[in-house]
């Protein structure tokens, strides 16, 4: 029980990463809606992408304004 506990402690931070980059992908989207080509798109890969999709539209999509 001890083994899976540590694990736990040892993936928690990252875990928590996740979540925060997750959540400022999407607010940062849902913000900019309306100035994004392919809103969809960006909401799909930020989604099901998981971490690698959130990076990416930090790196390519927010400089994607018309």
């Amino acid at each position: 029980m001890s083994m899976m506990s540590n694990t736990l402690a040892l993936l928690a931070p990252f875990f928590i990463l996740y979540v925060i980059l997750l959540v400022t992908a999407l607010i940062d989207l849902i913000r900019n809606w309306n100035n994004r080509q392919n809103p969809i798109l960006w909401l799909l890969l930020i989604c099901f992408v998981s971490t690698i999709g959130s990076i990416i539209y930090f790196i390519f999509g927010r400089k994607d304004y018309r």
